[in-house]
């Protein structure tokens, strides 16, 4: 076996699950053929512990998984957090009144909690994709924040395609010297605290199973996958990804719905694709 990648570490949505929903069997039998090889697969998304969480259980992994960019990273097992950075109430009040002047849909996230201060469809179709229900608050939800001395994990902005790089030029001057500002999607702009990357994340599993970085290998699809590629030993990206993560992968591997994870895990991480 020619592996060149002993830790492989995937990004979810617009990456492993595909476009209608769900894990390919092509996927699944790549990682479990791998993780039966001796090599190490976890996740790494921006989704919630508790949205990603049935995902790791279904596929049998054991070991750790990074929630929330890199805030949060739990012993799937257990549930034990190793890491749980949260950013001061103040902060995040300050966030969420920036972002209702701007006339957005925001979420709060405080562990297995996230608030969200709109009923709308953004908010429904959030809840269908992650399979969470949100807490509805009053509009203005730094409001909220302040009230239950909230000191969250992430703070998230939904938006309309056509705004939301505007929004995050805006997010990312106000509060980019303090904290890590990303987009997940084309309708996302998320804050975490500096150091809560995926670049950390990846940084973090590699110390912990003992595994030297140039033996890894990151697969993404968007913005804020870009610190973990980078980071690796192997960066790939998706085929479907966006053009940035694509121009600095060292790798391009096939789109979400042609079982691209499964691809480069059976080329880096198994030696079978030449």
């Amino acid at each position: 076996m020619n592996r060149q990648a002993e830790l492989i570490v995937s990004d979810f949505d617009g990456t492993l699950r595909r476009t209608e929903g769900g894990i390919s069997e092509g996927n699944v039998r790549a990682i479990k053929d791998f993780v039966a090889s001796g090599g190490v697969f976890a996740f790494c998304t921006g989704r919630m512990l508790s949205s990603i969480m049935p995902y790791a259980k279904s596929l049998g992994l054991e070991g750790l998984i990074v929630a929330y960019q890199g805030a949060v990273i739990a012993d799937i097992a257990s549930g034990k957090l190793l890491r749980d950075v949260r950013m001061p109430c103040a902060d995040a009040a300050e966030m969420c009144s920036f972002l209702h002047g701007l006339g957005r849909h925001i979420h709060v996230y405080d562990g297995d909690d996230v608030y969200m201060n709109r009923d709308d469809e953004m908010k429904r179709y959030y809840e269908a994709v992650c399979g969470v229900s949100g807490i509805l608050t009053q509009e203005d939800i730094a409001k909220t924040v302040v009230e239950k001395a909230i000191c969250p994990q992430k703070v998230l902005a939904m938006n309309e395609k056509e705004e939301n790089q505007d929004i995050y030029r805006r997010v990312q001057a106000r509060f980019g010297e303090k904290y890590d500002v990303t987009s997940s999607s084309e309708f996302l702009v998320e804050i975490t605290s500096f150091g809560c990357n995926k670049g950390g994340a990846l940084e973090f599993l590699s110390q912990y199973y003992q595994i030297p970085l140039d033996k890894t290998a990151a697969i993404g699809d968007n913005y804020n996958d870009i610190p973990m590629i980078l980071k690796a030993g192997i960066g790939i990206a998706v085929k479907n990804g966006v053009e940035e993560i694509r121009r600095q992968a060292d790798f391009v591997t096939r789109t979400n719905d042609e079982d691209g994870v499964a691809y480069a895990i059976r080329k880096f991480g198994l030696g079978e694709q030449e």
